[in-house]
């Protein structure tokens, strides 16, 4: 019988970001350790990126020389 699990989204939603990242498409790495280095690049690529953005509505802080 299937049953639909309430939290599937989130692992649907993170795989489909890991296929953004070319390398990952394709399976171009021979060794599991390479294949999980790659994951795990990508995965810190997309986080520090996320990170680095301001959030919507928060003010941008003023540069230390405006001129």
């Amino acid at each position: 019988m299937f049953v639909v699990l309430p939290r599937r989204w989130v692992l649907e939603r993170t795989l489909s970001w890991l296929v953004r990242s070319r390398r990952l498409v394709r399976d171009y790495e021979t060794l599991p350790t390479m294949h999980e280095a790659m994951v795990l690049w990508s995965m810190t690529m997309l986080m520090s990126g996320r990170l680095a953005r301001t959030p919507p509505g928060r003010l941008q802080s003023t540069p230390l020389n405006p001129h």
